[in-house]
């Protein structure tokens, strides 16, 4: 939504506050039922942990204005902030309802948890308006926590409806909306949806509910990459005329459904539903359910025969049978195929050479100990030639060396020249720390191209084992459904992201955290293998750079620059080069980046002013900084634009710019996201630490 030019802030704390008060910060109101009396322009109504019930003065339902935003703490999902209790509210379409919230057009609902134990009661209530709900929880309602009538139009994000009676979502009638990266879990139903409704659920958890998905009706819901896992019951229900879209010859599904309780999908209507590119076991499927192949041919499920005695029952079996039927993998003399075996090095390459038909990149090598008569000779020059394996300093190749999970993981990454890793996936695996350094990168690429394949837990990497011949089988075949040439096979051991964002041992608290898990759950920033995010530590010119095209993914105005320290082969070259051709950074007179130098608050500044062409502003905008004159004669122009704008962020005291200290990633991370704010590409975070220019009540 459009973030009003003008916006005041109300405090409320039902503790401390007094309803006769100004709601300044530090005179804040006790209930949001007086804040919200009166309001005739865009508000703020900042809420402090605490409950919020009729016990504390409010008066239920509350009714949200328009262009009002509710916020409590976005980055902990409302935890310790409830909003508790419920009133009458006449629905158009429903009747009589006795819910806690309405949210009319144009609001924002942050942060906050929502709850209303009334039997057959509502949380939230949306009736034909678009409303914002993110990083909230709905739990414990006695019917749902969250109901969509008429029109509605919502955007529901990044929430948690947790242990609602009857469901966690309703959407009915002829509504729409986007719901997106929600967690449902041990709600009798995650999401219901009749009538005409036709929402896109996009990248939600539904995990122990006695239902995922119930449709009926004449429903037209859209689904893409939601994970339905472990509901005792099952995953999707239709009944009526409901017609879910599951993906597409062009568009796959991308939905898994795994280790649900007696069905992944019942089509208990007339309707044939087609599943494109999801991953589900057909022999749990009631109805008619047409499987279709995409343009990347990831559907087709791999029948399960055993080729060989010993792979009956084998947890791989389906991953070796499809490398057999290939090609790519044959048994032992003995008409065994040992799955649990260790794979040596040259038989590895034997392999990789098979399965992945690459231009040769390297020159052919000569390793000291395979002679020419060697049964892998050929493969293993091969491999080597493209860049899929290598060998060692001292000229040998060592073929009988077994390998280790990780060294297959890298070979296969680097050799396809796979990217886009971010190293918060990594909090996956128990066994994390093991994973060396050098690995890392590989490793989280890998994981979010699903090419891990971990048994019998897939939170179990084991990344120093020896790699067995099982193993390689189904990783190697899972890069050929990467590459779109191979068919998907369903399996629970395939660790499969969940997209959500990470808890970091050191974000708890911290002033920026709303922040900083704002632009990881974008995929715009990430933490160390550790689970820390390190927000105080200073950031570095080049990981600036890297942010900075991620988050704006500028156009290049001006030709290469050639920076004399920041060579082709290093790891932030190409963030620097397209930063530095968009006005976003500059080098030094000596021609120099200084990528390892740390960025200064004052650079930062300057760079997001200019790298985004915000509108140059003139006044005394800059005589609310105390130490306005230590700012320099060529920056004070773009400082006062950035203040604005709403992008300076001041921590601890609002009143002191401090324009030459080094920035750290948390402050880097709050004017980034301010300024993805300025230019409407993401919602409000309200902050005493951002310095506006119609400042804050007092």
């Amino acid at each position: 939504m459009v973030i009003p030019n003008q916006i005041s802030t109300l405090y409320v704390n039902p503790a401390t506050g007094n309803d006769a008060n100004t709601g300044a910060r530090l005179a804040p109101l006790k209930t949001i039922t007086r804040a919200l009396k009166g309001i005739d322009r865009a508000t703020i109504i900042q809420l402090t942990p605490g409950t919020y019930s009729s016990k504390s003065g409010e008066v239920f339902p509350l009714l949200i204005p328009s262009e009002v935003i509710v916020v409590g703490n976005e980055a902990t999902k409302g935890q310790g902030i409830l909003i508790s209790g419920g009133g009458n509210f006449q629905s158009t379409s429903f009747g009589v309802q006795n819910i806690t919230i309405l949210l009319l057009d144009e609001t924002q609902l942050l942060g906050v948890t929502v709850t209303n134990s009334t039997p057959k009661a509502t949380g939230v209530w949306v009736e034909s308006t678009s409303p914002t709900l993110a990083n909230n929880t709905f739990s414990n309602c006695g019917r749902e926590g969250v109901f969509v009538s008429d029109s509605g139009r919502p955007a529901i994000t990044d929430n948690i409806f947790l242990q609602n009676i009857a469901s966690g979502l309703v959407i009915s009638r002829n509504s729409k909306g986007e719901i997106l990266r929600n967690k449902f879990q041990q709600n009798a139903i995650g999401i219901a949806m009749s009538d005409f409704a036709a929402p896109l659920v996009v990248s939600n958890q539904f995990q122990d509910n006695r239902t995922a998905i119930a449709i009926s009706r004449d429903t037209r819901p859209v689904f893409r990459n939601n994970l339905i896992v472990s509901n005792p019951q099952g995953g999707l229900v239709a009944n009526g005329n409901a017609m879910p879209e599951l993906g597409n010859s062009q568009d796959p599904g991308g939905n898994l459904f795994q280790n649900n309780g007696e069905f992944d999908i019942v089509n208990a209507t007339s309707n044939k539903f087609v599943s494109a590119g999801n991953q589900l076991s057909p022999t749990r499927i009631k109805g008619l359910v047409d499987f279709i192949s995409t343009t990347q041919d990831i559907s087709t499920p791999v029948p399960a025969n055993a080729p060989f005695p010993d792979l009956a029952g084998h947890w791989a079996v389906e991953f070796v049978a499809a490398m057999v039927n290939k090609g790519l993998m044959s048994g032992l003399p003995g008409g065994n195929f040992a799955p649990d075996a260790p794979m040596n090095r040259a038989a590895f390459a034997a392999v990789i050479a098979k399965a992945f038909q690459l231009p040769a990149t390297n020159p052919i090598p000569n390793f000291t100990d395979i002679p020419g008569n060697f049964w892998a000779a050929n493969a293993i020059k091969t491999a080597a030639a493209m860049g899929l394996i290598s060998g060692f300093p001292d000229g040998s190749f060592r073929p009988g060396q077994n390998l280790t999970k990780i060294q297959a993981i890298v070979a296969i990454v680097n050799g396809l020249k796979l990217t886009d890793g971010n190293a918060n996936v990594l909090s996956l695996y128990s066994d994390r720390s093991q994973i060396p350094s050098y690995a890392t990168n590989s490793m989280a690429i890998a994981t979010q191209k699903l090419l891990v394949v971990n048994y019998p837990q897939t939170e179990i990497l084991e990344p120093l084992r020896e790699i067995t011949r099982a193993e390689v089988a189904a990783i190697i075949y899972q890069a050929l459904v990467n590459s779109g040439n191979a068919s998907a096979i369903f399996s629970p051991y395939i660790v499969k992201p969940i997209l959500s964002i990470p808890s970091f041992t050191d974000l708890k608290g911290h002033w920026a955290e709303s922040f900083i898990r704002a632009l990881v759950s974008m995929d715009l920033t990430q933490g160390y293998i550790d689970g820390t995010y390190q927000p105080d530590k200073p950031m570095t010119r080049a990981q600036y750079a890297s942010l900075i095209v991620k988050a704006f993914n500028p156009i290049p105005k001006s030709p290469n620059v050639n920076f004399s320290d920041v060579k082709k082969d290093f790891w932030a070259y190409d963030a620097i080069q397209l930063a530095a051709r968009t006005g976003f950074v500059g080098g030094y007179n000596d021609k120099t980046f200084r990528p390892e130098q740390n960025v200064q608050r004052l650079q930062v500044i300057v760079s997001l002013v200019n790298g985004l062409g915000l509108t140059a502003t003139v006044g005394d905008t800059l005589n609310r900084y105390v130490d306005r004159n230590s700012i320099p004669e060529f920056a004070r122009t773009a400082v006062a634009t950035a203040t604005q704008q709403g992008i300076v962020v001041n921590y601890p005291d609002q009143k002191q710019i401090q324009p030459g200290r080094e920035a750290t990633r948390g402050e880097v991370s709050v004017m980034v996201y301010q300024a993805l704010v300025a230019i409407k590409r993401s919602p409000i975070i309200n902050s005493t630490y951002i310095v506006s220019h119609l400042g804050n009540r007092q």
